[in-house]
């Protein structure tokens, strides 16, 4: 147990590496974490701040150093204002965190591809920037989370590589490794636990699993749950617990932004759209009609909306339904899981694990060596491994 307060600092710091570091996730995550360490807002939405986590050795939220990759120019502070301007940011926050979005800004890099480059030796650039980005600091360990565009599922499927396969492929190919892959292949050269907050491939690839094991770091993902599947992972088990019979669930979701340009291409909706609907029939146990479909909406910009029908059946087959709807803004949602994920894979290092994390699957809706989706249950799961006595310390040189 830490002897001081989480949120307020103490040694040793903790960095985070956001893929897409000047997206409206990433922006989200750095303002809101000087608010918090600034007493200038509450950690609303910050899991860990629970009190079921407080004897948990969790780095304190003042004790993150940020920096990340990007492909674009736009400046943190300038994109901090662009979100207070839609309502995402208070503009008070913003102007009294300029500072830390400024030093934030200063630590992201271009991660763009080089024309003709191996995947190989952009990966070990990548990691370069990461192990550069730890020495200068003197950080105990970083965390490099993907928080970029959500990327079409990878053809062909690199999944039947193994390690060795994977290495010689990569120091040759331009293209095997979708960018999320290619991140988590980087992250655990670098000694880094990972966390894929998109629907993207990520580290979910069978010699990916391994070089982690090998490495001997930690990863999660993936696909943050922060809305409709949210609701639907602690409603569907209501259903099969009453032993409800679910005849089909159909969903359309609303939204602008980034997302929404991003998840107008079919090809990269349909990691997301799979991931739903497989969820849904895991927990309730039996293929369910119904489809979700997820429509680009530029004129909500930053806050997205969930509309679901759902029709069930009762005993002697009365027919029933429900419908909800849930609004909200998804850079909010997404910032403080971000953050509590953060802080768990960081625990989960310093005890000395390594590979796929399943009892951080309560934050995903696709989550990596689980099939588990009832919400409870993934609570359960989490504070229970969250209690788990250290296993070993974080390795001698991590640094």
């Amino acid at each position: 147990m830490q002897d001081t307060d989480r949120t307020t600092g103490t040694s040793p710091r903790v960095g985070v590496w956001l893929v897409g570091a000047r997206g409206s996730v990433a922006t989200t995550v750095v303002a809101g974490t000087a608010a918090i360490a600034a007493d200038l807002a509450p950690a609303t939405g910050c899991v860990t701040e629970s009190p079921v986590f407080r004897d948990a050795s969790l780095p304190a939220l003042a004790d993150l150093v940020f920096g990340g990759h990007d492909i674009v120019g736009v400046p943190l502070p300038a994109r901090a204002g662009h979100l207070a301007d839609a309502g995402v940011l208070p503009a008070r926050v913003v102007a009294a965190v300029r500072p830390a979005l400024e030093a934030a800004d200063r630590e992201i890099r271009d991660g763009s591809p080089r024309q003709g480059e191996p995947q190989y030796t952009t990966a070990r650039r990548l990691a370069a920037d990461i192990a550069d980005f730890r020495a200068r600091h003197g950080l105990e360990q970083v965390v490099v989370v993907n928080v970029s565009s959500t990327e079409a599922l990878p053809e062909p499927d690199p999944a039947f590589l193994g390690l060795a396969d994977l290495d010689k492929a990569l120091a040759t190919s331009t293209t095997l490794l979708p960018p999320s892959s290619l991140y988590a292949y980087a992250a655990f050269h670098a000694g880094c636990a990972y966390v894929n907050f998109t629907p993207s491939a990520g580290a979910a690839l069978p010699a990916l699993e391994e070089l982690a094991r090998l490495r001997g770091v930690p990863h999660a993902g993936r696909d943050g749950k922060t809305g409709e599947t949210l609701v639907k992972s602690a409603l569907a088990p209501m259903f099969a617990q009453r032993a409800l019979r679910v005849r089909s669930w159909s969903g359309t979701n609303l939204l602008g932004g980034g997302d929404g340009a991003t998840l107008a291409d079919p090809a990269a909706a349909r990691s997301k759209t799979e991931s739903k609907q497989r969820a849904l029939e895991e927990t309730v146990g039996h293929a369910v009609e119904g489809q979700v479909h997820i429509d680009n909406v530029p004129e909500m910009g930053e806050w997205k909306t969930a509309w679901d029908h759902i029709s069930f059946e009762g005993f002697l087959g009365v027919r029933m339904s429900l419908q909800f709807t849930w609004q909200g803004c998804d850079s909010a949602l997404a910032a403080p899981l971000v953050l509590d994920l953060v802080r768990f894979a960081a625990l989960a290092r310093r005890r000395g694990e390594s590979g796929a994390l399943p009892a951080l699957g309560f934050f995903f809706k696709d989550p990596v060596a689980s099939t588990e989706h009832n919400l409870t249950l993934q609570h359960a799961h989490l504070t229970a491994w969250a209690a788990t006595p250290a296993r070993a310390p974080l390795p001698e040189g991590a640094r």
